[in-house]
């Protein structure tokens, strides 16, 4: 076996290449140009939170002196010495798409982005008034000298550096000042009014619009330089969960604390001047190697999704999709017969996400149901869900929500949430201490004839939100057995009450079972390879990265076992190395949708298990969360998963990239020769037809 460098890769790095992925989807000629412009917000914003996250918690292992190097070899000065070159290259090559492809493709379409210096005489007048009428009251100029102390500066806010002198002495001095740019006003400034070029749409940046004009900020003073810049800083919450007594009001308080954090990136116009630099650096105390200037407006690309809500160009981008709703659900006038008879399994966004939510819906006005219980994740503004909850409350249900209050950068959200239902009635809890509850499930308890009670459950792989349930692809399993539904109860009891060592045989659930049953069902495909048995894996995940359960799918290669894992993100298991993980193949889809579904298929010597759910192969899944593995056991609803769903995702090589021994992700030779397959745009052809079908 190589040695412990060569058979894992860095978790860090692997996100890297996925951000990378995703950054060539900007250069996709397939996509609407629109599209590629929404993608190219999302690397950016995916940035920001590696950044944010996983960068910050980096520097702090530097700080406390904590320089353990990981299972795959690399310590956190090699890893932030590689992260600085990869993202250093990224954001070059973003910018170079962005100037040199997608501009001038958009000013083929008579979409214009300019500067204020490259406006035409009519629009800097149009500009001229705007700034002075709706930019320049908002704005607050901040000097900075002896008697005005440098400003502390938020998280991801955008300011502009000037460097400032006195006209009238010769070779004055520059001192410099900061202008912070308003986060209630629109980065993005759309020209209102007819220019020499009709028909077209032109865009102008807000940050570049305050630069332009900010002399006028400071009378009687020369602007020699100025220079539009963003900080981002440690994001993460720090509090002992153990020593909180009132976990929310705690979370609440820390929350005014993340734009305190420490700088760990500073993103700068190249054109900013040495001395004013310095200064900046100075004051907020940043490793220079992340450092990041930037040539190219605008200095924050993901304000690019603003652009993209702007232009009303339906043929710029994806045409609209509309989920299919099956026919089960759309002549059920009663849901509980219905999930009562047989189980029932959706995938979203090809299915519609509509009877999740008319599931809560129906049994928050159900007089037969006595109660509702509920985890809650993340969920959308405005949340369906959120108010059938509330009705149920009000109808007098027992109403039980688990909020995750640490699901991060929703906390406010959440907060939020938690207030508003607990004054309809609802009883809300926090979970077990030391755990983020991450599973999808909801449990309906009703009254039937003859004074029965039955139960229902909802278990799915991605959060009660409709937003994403629009482009996360995400299974949601309905049912309605009592060995399920019996412990999906037992599950919300260990997490409102107390229950030390819960047992689940079905389910599995993290941290309790879930590595210990995934480890075992690897090693009983390893078993049958050896006995000449039927043996074969297949992963459908976001990440892989726990070491004890990569060292397994390794152990189970070297037995025989075909493994095919299709893993979006993170991975840190190295495929196709001869005598350890030949039998394996990763592969990542990265297309229209984001891939969300956690899929486990174990084929069990011909007689396959399935299991969907909520958790992936990560440490912290399988440690440090509540999650939620169910079985597929339905006869139909495997042989969908099988043949439908895991063998389409095997088939598609549109989107699809597989990870080489090298760490670096490619498209098979035979593949450039092949008609075009994807997954995503097969499943979607497949809801349309039903959907036509079914009128």
């Amino acid at each position: 076996m190589k040695n412990t460098e060569s058979i894992y890769f860095n978790r860090e790095l692997s996100w890297l290449a996925f951000n990378r992925r995703v950054l060539n989807l900007c250069s996709e000629k397939n996509f609407p140009l629109l599209e590629r412009l929404r993608f190219l917000s999302i690397v950016s914003s995916n940035l920001d939170e590696f950044f944010e996250i996983r960068v910050a918690g980096l520097e702090q292992q530097l700080e406390s002196g904590v320089l353990e190097v990981g299972f795959d070899g690399l310590g956190p000065r090699e890893q932030l010495r590689r992260i600085s070159a990869i993202t250093s290259s990224m954001t070059s090559d973003e910018y170079d798409c962005w100037t040199n492809e997608l501009l001038p493709a958009l000013a083929k379409e008579r979409i214009f982005f300019k500067t204020p210096k490259e406006c035409s005489a009519s629009e800097k007048e149009w500009l001229s008034k705007y700034f002075e009428s709706d930019i320049y009251p908002a704005l607050t100029p901040l000097a900075v000298d002896p008697a005005h102390p440098f400003p502390h500066l938020r998280n991801k806010g955008l300011y502009v550096l000037v460097s400032i002198a006195n006209p009238e002495i010769r070779r004055a001095q520059s001192s410099i000042a900061i202008i912070p740019v308003p986060p209630i006003l629109s980065r993005i400034i759309k020209f209102e009014g007819a220019w020499e070029k009709p028909g077209g749409e032109h865009f102008v940046y807000l940050s570049d619009t305050i630069k332009y004009y900010a002399e006028r900020l400071f009378p009687g003073y020369k602007v020699r330089n100025s220079a539009i810049f963003r900080i981002t800083r440690n994001s993460d919450l720090y509090f002992d969960e153990e020593e909180t007594e009132n976990l929310l009001n705690t979370i609440e308080n820390e929350l005014h604390n993340r734009r305190k954090g420490a700088a760990v990136r500073l993103e700068i116009e190249a054109c900013v001047g040495d001395s004013a630099l310095r200064t900046l650096v100075n004051a907020i105390d940043l490793d220079e190697n992340f450092i990041y200037k930037i040539n190219g407006s605008p200095l924050n690309l993901a304000r690019l999704s603003l652009a993209y809500d702007m232009i009303d160009r339906p043929d710029l981008k994806f045409p609209p999709f509309r989920p299919h709703l099956p026919e089960d659900f759309r002549r059920c006038d009663d849901y509980f017969r219905l999930i009562a008879q047989k189980d029932m399994l959706l995938h979203h966004p090809y299915d519609s996400f509509a009877p999740v939510e008319d599931f809560v819906a129906r049994a928050a006005k159900d007089p037969a149901v006595l109660a509702i219980k509920m985890t809650l994740y993340r969920t959308s503004q405005g949340s369906p869900i959120v108010k059938s909850l509330k009705e149920a409350a009000t109808n007098g249900k027992q109403v039980t929500v688990l909020i995750e209050l640490k699901a991060r950068f929703d906390e406010e959200n959440n907060i939020q949430w938690a207030r508003e239902l607990e004054e309809r009635g609802v009883h809300v809890v926090y979970g077990i201490v030391g755990f983020k509850t991450h599973c999808k499930t909801c449990l309906v308890v009703r009254r039937e004839e003859g004074g029965v009670l039955r139960r229902y459950a909802h278990l799915g792989t991605g959060n009660y939100n409709s937003k994403t349930a629009r482009f996360y692809t995400d299974l949601s399993f309905f049912t309605a057995r009592a060995d399920i539904t019996s412990e999906v109860a037992s599950l919300f009891n260990t997490l409102t009450g107390k229950v030390r060592n819960p047992e689940f045989k079905k389910l599995l659930v993290a941290p309790f079972c879930f590595h210990s049953k995934f480890l075992e069902l690897v090693a009983r495909e390893a078993e049958n390879a050896k006995k000449g048995k039927k043996a074969r894996i297949i992963i459908k995940v976001n990440s892989v990265v726990e070491k004890s359960s990569i060292d397994a799918l390794y152990a189970a290669s070297q037995a025989g076992v075909k493994i095919d894992m299709i893993v979006r993100g993170i991975c840190a298991l190295v495929p196709g190395v001869k005598g350890l993980s030949e039998n394996i193949t990763v592969k990542s889809i990265v297309g229209v949708y984001l891939e969300h579904s956690r899929i486990y298929y174990f084929e069990n010597g011909g007689n396959p298990e399935l299991y969907a759910g909520s958790g992936d192969i990560m440490t912290r899944n399988m440690f440090k969360r509540i999650e939620c593995i169910f079985p597929i056991e339905d006869p139909a609803l495997k042989k969908r998963l099988i043949d439908e769903i895991l063998a389409t995702y095997i088939k598609d090589n549109a989107y699809s990239s597989f990870l080489h021994s090298n760490g670096a992700y490619y498209k098979p030779t035979e593949a450039k020769s092949q008609s075009q397959f994807s997954a995503q745009s097969h499943f979607e052809e497949i809801a349309r037809q039903e959907s036509i079908n079914k009128i």
